[in-house]
């Protein structure tokens, strides 16, 4: 009987071998070809991801603004840029990150997408998304690899571009990808995760990008800034005319997917960050109650601390006890537990608060320099009024208290004293947009910011190289270095001129 047994068991291996055992080297869950929407969905998420992210390994633009600071590990408050990397951080995760995805996305959409007008619109929103990523990296570094970014198979140490140069193909390129959008062609569908593959709002942000892009260049090159600025405004499917069409990444409620703020605020469990006394004071806020506040999106930015009051910490002075301060809206630990922290009504840290990537209030903030530097017609006090209001819809869903800080900070007379207001209320407008409110202080030099105590350096101006390029891809670092000055926190980039 045993023997009889071996003999079916030695036939069965027999049988099974004549299958196609190739099979077993095929991974059901990571799939050898994938479709091109599915790329881009991911490739749009690391980019809100990018943007969304409170993390101190990267993303710290909050803190160099003075929105927040540190409770306890001070160095990135205190400007400790090139001895923490962050500067890899950021590189990696937005050229290994959407880059690249955005690109392998093009690449697939060649061949899964068979209708020639779907083809055309998804190529252009993925391109669209490709310039806002590298608008972000160029402003953060100046010279960057740009022409042989994706060159990996045939460059490894790829060569550092002009960053003017590549500023002014991107323009370039956003305006191709404007004129290639079509309105009554097929898209992404729910794959796009911001405007839900609309090709007509795409051509919106399209025109509302060209028109921050143009901003930039107000000090560098004003007649290039004013030719794009009216380009854009006159453009085929406007600029953004609303909160409506403001572009919002749709997170998730539930991990992997969810705001990064989210992620680093809550699910973390750790409370690293608080207001800062100079947002806090510049909000009309500090040691405020909810009846005493001086701005209304207040309780929308920041929790009360233990005892009921809106309180901002002094920047980057060493270890403190939070639950004494405002932590960031949403964050806030349940009112009434053991450090008495109070709640907010914020919803910054919701697990699915949309990512916010570029939206109504700054578009008329830009509108308001245009307007005061005399690149376009139009009254430079609605722009602003609207900026502020936009501002104060977005956050509290009400236009309630914003007359009040419109008629408390009047927009004044004379270009400076404007372009002052302006700055401003567009630093208190962009809270927990971090990138963008560098951006702005980098231009207009204001509101100016005291230095931490034992900053490791001077206000940074941009990021230096990341520390693996100085090792690996050394001659085009030493190259791009040298072309702009220098690799210094304090080097001002190409449109850094005032």
């Amino acid at each position: 009987m045993k023997k009889r047994i071996l003999i079916f068991a030695a036939a069965s291996l027999l049988t099974a071998c004549t299958k196609d055992i190739t099979k077993l080297n095929i991974d059901p869950k990571h799939p050898v070809t994938v479709p091109s929407y599915a790329v881009f969905t991911q490739a749009e998420n690391l980019m809100a991801n990018n943007m969304t992210s409170v993390s101190e390994n990267d993303n710290i633009f909050r803190l160099i603004e003075q929105q927040w600071t540190e409770v306890q590990y001070l160095t990135e408050s205190q400007y400790n840029i090139p001895g923490r990397s962050i500067a890899d951080g950021i590189w990696d995760e937005f050229y290994t990150g959407p880059l690249t995805n955005f690109e392998k996305a093009k690449g697939l959409m060649k061949t899964d997408v068979t209708d020639a007008a779907t083809l055309k619109n998804e190529l252009a929103i993925t391109d669209i998304c490709e310039v806002y990523s590298f608008y972000y990296l160029v402003t953060t570094f100046g010279n960057i690899p740009y022409s042989q970014a994706f060159s990996v198979n045939t460059t490894l140490f790829p060569k550092y571009d002009d960053a003017a140069t590549i500023y002014a193909d991107l323009l370039k390129r956003l305006d191709a990808d404007i004129a290639n959008l079509d309105a009554s062609g097929g898209s992404f569908g729910t794959a796009d995760m911001i405007y839900g593959g609309s090709p007509a709002a795409w051509k919106k942000f399209g025109n509302t990008f060209k028109l921050k892009m143009g901003i930039l260049l107000a000090d560098s090159d004003p007649v290039t800034a004013k030719a794009t600025i009216t380009s854009a405004i006159a453009g085929s499917g406007g600029i953004f005319t609303s909160n409506s069409d403001n572009a919002l990444y749709q997170f998730s409620s539930s991990p992997p997917y969810t705001n990064q703020a989210w992620v680093g605020l809550v699910q973390s469990g750790r409370y690293d960050y608080v207001a800062t006394d100079t947002y806090m004071a510049l909000l009309g806020s500090q040691n405020a109650t909810d009846a005493t506040i001086g701005d209304k999106r207040t309780p929308y930015y920041f929790a009360q601390n233990k005892v009921g009051k809106y309180v901002g910490a002094p920047n980057a002075e060493g270890t403190i006890l939070f639950s004494n301060y405002s932590l960031p809206s949403g964050s806030e630990l349940t009112k009434g537990n053991a450090n008495g922290q109070a709640a907010s009504i914020g919803n910054l840290a919701n697990a699915d608060t949309p990512g916010d990537l570029l939206d109504y209030s700054e578009t008329q903030f830009y509108l308001a320099e245009a307007a005061a530097r005399g690149f376009i017609p139009g009254s430079t006090a609605t722009y602003y009024a609207n900026g502020i209001t936009a501002s104060f819809v977005y956050w509290t869903g009400s236009d309630a208290g914003a007359a009040d800080i419109i008629t408390a900070n009047p927009i004044g007379s004379g270009q400076a004293a404007q372009l002052q207001a302006i700055a401003k209320q567009q630093y208190l407008a962009l809270y927990n947009r971090g990138y963008d409110a560098w951006t702005v202080n980098r231009r207009l030099d204001y509101p100016v910011l005291i230095p931490p105590p034992d900053a490791i350096s001077a206000f940074p101006v941009r990021f230096t190289y990341p520390n693996k390029e100085q090792q690996i891809n050394t001659s085009n670092y030493d190259a791009a270095s040298s072309a702009i000055g220098g690799d210094l926190v304090t080097t001002k980039l190409w449109f850094d001129k005032k």
